[in-house]
C-alpha cells in the first residue's frame, strides 16, 4: 500500500473555484437539482448515472453534431454498448471549430527549424488536402496511413481523412520494414502519406529505401503522398522519381480542383482510428476506435482532468506511432495552441525540451516516466535555469511514474503545479485514471480516477477491494471501448483481450490499488507480476526504489523460475565508466529492502549494456522473460532496439546461486 499521506501540492481554493472541473459539478447540479458536493460525489454520480454524465458532458462540451438523439445508451454490455444510437457528427469538424488567428499548431524539430498555423490556416489547409483525397476516391471507410513525424503536415493529413469519414492510422518513421507491414500490411491503406526523411540526435535518416519496399508490399495502395521533411520540396520531387505511385504532397494537392470544406456525418461508433498493440507477443493487434467515444473522452480529459483552454499551450512529447499523438492532437477541440515537436528529447543537451517549453510559453508540458527519470539523472534543474512561469501542469505516462519522480517535479521543475500521472493506454485510446485540478498530489499516486468510468480494483475471487492490489478492471461500459479489431469478423480476439478472466467485465492488464482517499497506485502490468514463494509483486514496486540509486541510469526486473519457485533478477545500465561491483549490489538490496519488503530484495543483480524497448520507450519484461528462459520472442521488429535482447542470453549468472 502507499505510504503517502502528505500531498506534495494542493489547489488554492481560488484555483479550484475557477477550474472547469468545478464549474462542470455546478453545471451538473443545477441541471439534475443534484447537491454533489465535491469531486468524490462527481464521480460516483457519474458512474451510477452515466447516462446522465456522458449526455451532460456532450452539452457541457458543446459537441458539434447534426443529430444527437435522445438515446444515450441502447444496449448496454461490455463489449458491443450502444452509445448514443441516434447521433451523427464528424470529428474533424469538432477538432475545426474554430477558424480565428489564434495559433493551432507550433511545430518545431530537432534541428531548430520552426513552423507555425494558425486556427485559420490550418482550416484551409486541411480543406485543400481534403479535396485532394476526394479527387483520389477516398470515401468513408477507407483507410489512409501516416509513416511520418509529429509534423504539421501529419496532423493535416488526419484531420482531411477524418473530414470525409475515412480511417485514419500512422506509425513514426522510426518502424523497420516489417514493422510497418505488420501494421499496415493488415489494414490495407488506399493512400499512404510518408516523409522522405527525419532528424533524430544530431543525424538525418533517410526512409525512401523504406518506402519502396512498404509500397511494393501493401496491397490496395493507389497513392504514395510524399511530404518533405529532411530534403527542400524541389530535392523530394527529384528523389522520388521512379518511386512506384508515389507523388509530392505539393503536387497532389495542386492536381485536385477546388473543393469547400465539407463535413461526413457518421454514426457515434463509425470507425476513426486504427491504433495497435506493442506487437511484442505476435502480429500487433489493430484495435478500432469510433469517432465519438474518442472525441467524448478526449473533451472529458481536456476540458476537465486538464483544464484546458484556449489560454493553453499544450506540449506532450510523442511520436505518431503512440496514441499519446492522437490524445494531444484532440487538444485542438478546446481551442488550445499544440506544440509538435520531433526528434530527440535529449539533443542536443538535456534541456532542450524545457529551452523550447521557455520560448514557447508552454503551460501544460506532457511526457514520460522515463523522461522524468532520465531528466533527474541528467542533472537538469529547470527551476534554476528556465523561466517556467506560465507552466502550470505536467503530464507523465508510458510507466509508472516513481515516488522520487514526483518529488523531483516539484524539487527541480516547479513547486507550484499540478503533476499528473496519467495511465490507460492505446486499448481505450484515453485513460482509466489521470489528474484533476480540483484535487492534491501524492507521490506515487493517479490523482483519480476519470469520470464515468467505473474503475475498480478486484481480488482473485473478483471482488472489488481498496487499499489492496489487485486487477484493474472496468466494471460497467463506457464510449470510448474499441469498436472492435480489424480482420475479427466474430469478435473472438477482442473478447479474448479483455474479457476472458470475467465476462462482461474490462480486464485491462494492470496490477493496481485503489488508496483510501481515492487515488490510484499503478504496480506494473499483470502479466509481468512477480511471484516469489507466491507473493504477488509489481514490478513498478522495484522500479520506484532502484531509481534512487544513483549509480543506475535504467533497469528490467523480471522473475526467473529457480528449484520450484520464482525469484526476482534485476537488470542495470549503470553510467558510464562504472562496473558493478559488491557495494553497488548491496547498495540496490537495501535500498530495495529499507522501502518495500524482503521478497521485493532482487536475488540476483546483474550489470547489462542496454535495455530493450518498444518504439514508444516501453520496457519488455515478458520478452526478457522468455529469453532467459530460453523461449522464443515472436516479434521483434516492435522493439526499438531488438539487439538488445542478446545482451541476455546465456548469462552465467543466471545458472548461479
Amino acid at each position: 500500500m502507499n505510504n503517502a499521506t502528505q500531498p506534495l501540492w494542493q489547489p488554492s481554493p481560488s484555483a479550484i473555484a475557477a477550474s472547469q472541473m468545478d464549474r462542470f459539478r455546478h453545471w451538473v447540479n443545477q441541471h439534475w437539482e443534484l447537491d454533489l458536493a465535491d469531486y468524490d460525489a462527481l464521480y460516483r454520480w457519474s458512474v451510477e448515472s452515466r447516462g446522465e454524465f456522458w449526455k451532460s458532458l456532450w452539452d457541457f462540451t458543446g459537441v458539434i453534431a447534426s443529430e444527437r438523439g435522445d438515446n444515450v445508451l441502447g444496449e448496454d454490455r461490455m463489449p458491443g454498448a450502444e452509445w448514443f444510437p441516434q447521433a451523427r457528427l464528424n470529428f474533424a469538424e469538432n477538432l475545426l471549430r474554430y477558424r480565428d488567428d489564434r495559433p493551432a499548431l507550433v511545430e518545431r524539430l530537432e534541428n531548430g527549424s520552426r513552423r507555425q498555423l494558425s486556427y485559420a490556416e490550418l482550416y484551409l489547409r486541411v480543406e485543400q488536402l481534403a479535396g485532394a483525397l476526394a479527387a483520389q476516391g477516398v470515401e468513408p471507410g477507407d483507410r489512409v496511413a501516416g509513416f511520418m513525424p509529429n509534423v504539421i503536415d501529419t496532423v493535416v493529413a488526419m484531420l482531411a481523412t477524418t473530414s470525409l469519414g475515412a480511417i485514419w492510422t500512422s506509425c513514426s518513421p522510426d518502424f523497420g520494414f516489417n514493422g510497418v507491414l505488420d501494421r499496415f500490411g493488415q489494414v490495407a491503406p488506399k493512400v499512404l502519406f510518408a516523409c522522405e526523411g527525419y532528424f533524430y540526435n544530431g543525424k538525418v535518416i533517410d526512409s525512401l529505401p523504406r518506402l519502396a519496399q512498404v509500397t511494393a508490399q501493401i496491397d490496395g495502395l493507389e497513392k504514395l503522398v510524399v511530404v518533405p521533411v529532411a530534403r527542400s520540396a524541389d530535392e523530394t520531387s527529384d528523389a522520388i522519381r521512379g518511386l512506384d505511385k508515389a507523388v509530392t504532397l505539393e503536387s497532389f494537392v495542386s492536381a485536385a480542383p477546388p473543393r469547400p470544406l465539407s463535413f461526413v456525418q457518421t454514426e457515434f461508433n463509425h470507425p476513426l482510428y486504427i491504433m495497435y498493440s506493442s506487437g511484442t507477443t505476435g502480429v500487433p493487434k489493430c484495435i478500432v476506435h469510433g469517432v465519438g467515444g474518442t472525441l467524448l473522452q478526449h473533451l472529458k480529459e481536456h476540458r476537465l482532468h486538464t483544464d484546458l483552454s484556449r489560454d493553453d499551450v499544450l506540449f506532450y512529447f510523442t511520436t505518431c506511432g503512440w496514441m499519446m499523438w492522437n490524445w494531444l492532437v484532440s487538444g485542438l477541440a478546446s481551442g488550445a495552441t499544440l506544440v509538435l515537436f520531433d526528434g530527440s528529447p535529449f539533443y542536443p543537451v538535456a534541456k532542450s525540451l524545457w529551452d523550447m517549453a521557455q520560448e514557447e510559453g508552454v503551460s501544460v508540458f506532457g511526457t514520460s516516466a522515463k523522461y522524468i527519470a532520465a531528466l533527474e539523472k541528467s542533472g537538469v534543474k529547470p527551476r534554476e535555469s528556465h523561466n517556467l512561469e506560465r507552466l502550470r501542469a505536467v503530464l507523465s505516462t508510458g510507466s509508472p511514474l516513481a515516488d522520487e519522480g514526483f518529488r523531483y517535479v516539484y524539487r527541480d521543475i516547479k513547486a507550484d503545479l499540478c503533476l499528473s500521472s496519467i495511465s490507460g493506454g492505446t486499448d481505450i485510446i484515453s485513460c482509466f485514471a489521470l489528474g484533476n485540478p480540483v484535487l492534491p498530489v501524492y507521490a506515487g499516486e493517479l490523482q483519480c480516477r476519470g469520470l464515468g468510468m467505473a474503475v475498480e480494483v478486484w481480488n482473485d475471487e473478483g471482488q472489488a477491494v481498496s487499499a489492496e492490489k489487485g486487477e484493474l478492471v472496468c466494471a460497467k461500459s463506457f464510449p470510448s471501448m474499441p469498436v472492435g479489431f480489424w480482420n475479427d469478423a466474430d469478435g473472438a480476439k477482442y473478447h479474448s483481450a479483455y474479457f476472458e478472466n470475467w465476462p462482461g467485465v474490462w480486464a485491462h492488464g494492470d496490477y493496481a490499488e485503489i488508496t483510501t482517499h481515492g487515488g490510484v497506485v499503478i504496480y506494473g502490468r499483470s502479466d509481468a507480476v512477480l511471484n516469489p514463494g507466491g507473493v504477488r509483486i509489481g514490478t513498478a514496486e522495484i522500479y520506484r526504489q532502484v531509481e534512487k540509486v544513483e549509480e543506475v541510469l535504467d533497469s528490467i526486473c523480471i522473475g526467473q523460475q529457480w528449484r520450484d519457485d520464482v525469484r526476482v533478477v534485476l537488470f542495470v545500465v549503470l553510467r558510464e565508466q562504472l562496473a558493478l561491483d559488491e557495494d553497488l549490489i548491496q547498495k540496490i538490496r537495501s535500498t530495495v529492502r529499507a522501502n518495500t519488503t524482503p521478497r521485493h530484495v532482487p536475488a540476483k543483480v546483474i550489470q547489462v549494456a542496454d535495455i530493450p524497448r518498444t518504439i514508444s520507450g516501453k520496457i519488455v519484461e515478458l520478452a526478457v522473460r522468455n529469453v532467459v528462459h530460453g523461449k522464443p520472442v515472436k516479434n521483434k521488429d516492435a522493439l526499438a532496439n531488438p539487439e538488445a535482447l542478446a545482451l541476455f542470453e546465456n548469462l552465467a549468472e543466471l545458472s548461479e546461486e
